[in-house]
């Protein structure tokens, strides 16, 4: 049986696997910027920059709760191919729901000032989600762990 981490321990794990999704999310928005509709080009780019954004605050959280921050992959395999407008804001809305379970897990792990940003950055990834995908969810970042659990 391997021991649990520290609580410590769990929110640098934690905030490492938010870090990872907001580097995902950044590679993903490059694709969705080339594929998506004229009338959305704003929405994607303003996404963009705000995962960025969130990208290097991690990274420096990380730093500060004495972690490496983990660098981005060379390219990430996207979930299915992204030709048109539509695959565009499917695949947007895939990622807010997996950068939302990111945040969602670092939320429960943190404390203070870093489990408000993590609230703030949840709520954030569920409102793009809603945006792109036309509704929003009952309990985002909890939605793709239930259907997890249920495979």
């Amino acid at each position: 049986m391997t021991p649990e981490p520290s609580p410590a321990g769990q929110v640098l794990e934690a905030a490492q696997a938010a870090l990872a999704a907001e580097h995902a999310a950044a590679y993903g928005y490059g694709v969705i910027g080339a594929r998506a509709s004229a009338a959305r080009a704003a929405e994607a780019r303003e996404a963009y920059g705000g995962h960025l954004a969130r990208r290097d605050a991690l990274a420096r959280t990380v730093r500060e709760l004495g972690g490496s921050p983990r660098p981005a992959e060379a390219a990430y395999t996207l979930p299915f191919a992204v030709r048109t407008a539509d695959d565009a804001e499917r695949l947007a809305a895939g990622i807010e729901d997996r950068v939302a379970g990111a945040y969602s897990d670092l939320v429960r792990a943190a404390e203070g000032r870093l489990r408000r940003e993590a609230a703030d950055a949840l709520s954030a990834a569920a409102v793009r989600a809603a945006r792109w995908r036309g509704v929003g969810v009952a309990f985002p970042g909890l939605t793709e762990r239930a259907s997890a659990a249920r495979n």
